[in-house]
Parts: structure tokens; sequence; C-alpha cells
């Protein structure tokens, strides 16, 4: 979207092509069947984090959709969905009991690098620009972001240390 469309690295909050914010709706939709789907099939103490993550994320995606702005931030947003490809897989290759394999070790090595890129950088780049763009963003709005940031934050660094701890330093 952005190599496409250039005004909307320019403009985060107001530009937005229509393909654009029917991708944050559809997000939206995502989050909200997953989280029904955790709560009816899960039981809380095994799906809590990712419950919590999930509002957040709803909360935040569905204020861009209803105001039709900040769609460009949450489009950044959505990068960090890349590396739940090999998050997933990861899941997968555990529940296969194929965690000794050569598949195995490669998803390990893809999920920390996509980790590190697209949650670890893509969080520190929209909390900067949280920062710096503050004077232009309604109170309220800024609230919800920062409050948004601090909580996704620390969330990824943990299980980042869990993926470290688990995948390599056992």
């Amino acid at each position: 979207r952005f190599y496409l469309h250039p005004g909307l690295s320019e403009d985060l909050v107001g530009t937005h092509p229509p393909g654009a914010h029917s991708l944050v709706a559809v997000s939206v939709g995502y989050f909200l069947e997953d989280f029904v789907d955790m709560l009816c099939n899960q039981k809380l103490h095994q799906s809590w984090e990712l419950l919590f993550h999930h509002s957040v994320v709803i909360v935040c995606f569905g204020i861009a959709v209803l105001l039709h702005q900040y769609v460009g931030f949450a489009l950044v947003a959505l990068l960090v969905e890349i590396n739940s490809i090999f998050l997933h897989l990861r899941q997968i290759l555990l529940m296969a009991n194929l965690v000794h394999t050569t598949c195995y070790r490669l998803n390990s090595i893809l999920n920390l690098g996509t980790y590190v890129v697209f949650r670890i950088a893509t969080l520190a780049w929209m909390s900067r620009w949280l920062f710096l763009n503050r004077e232009n963003v309604p109170p309220a709005t800024y609230a919800v972001g920062t409050v948004g940031m601090a909580i996704m934050t620390p969330m990824n660094l943990i299980l980042f240390y869990r993926l470290l701890r688990s995948d390599f330093f056992k």
C-alpha cells in the first residue's frame, strides 16, 4: 500500500485508499471472531493474554474504521501480523511433535527474525511516530494510542523472551 500510495506514508491520519480501510475493517472482524472463538473453546488461564491483546487491537482498529482516520497507522500495525505466520507454524509444528526437526529449527530462526523486524521494530516505530505527532493527534485518540502501545510493547517483549528461552536457550 505504501509503495502504491506514497501519500499514505506522509499522512497516517487522514489519507487512505479504499482498500486500506477495507483491510483494517476485515482485520477487526478477524480479531472479533478469534476473540469469540477463544472465549468459547479455550480456558481463560490459557488465553487471557491473547484475549487482552485482541481487545486492544479491536478498540484501536475499530476507532480507525469508524472514524475513517488513522487507517495508515493501523496498516503499519498490521505489519506485526507478518510474524504471526511463523508463530502459528511454530504452534502447528509443536502440536505435530516436530520440535526436533530441521523444519522447526528453520521456522524458529525465521520466527525470531521476523519478530524483531515486524513486531519489535514496528512497535518502536509506531511509539516514536505517536510521540513525535502528539500535537497533531486529539488527546483522546493520543491516550488510546499511548495506552495501546504501552500494553502491546511489553507483551511482545515478554513473548520474545519466552520464544528465545523456549527455542534457543533450553
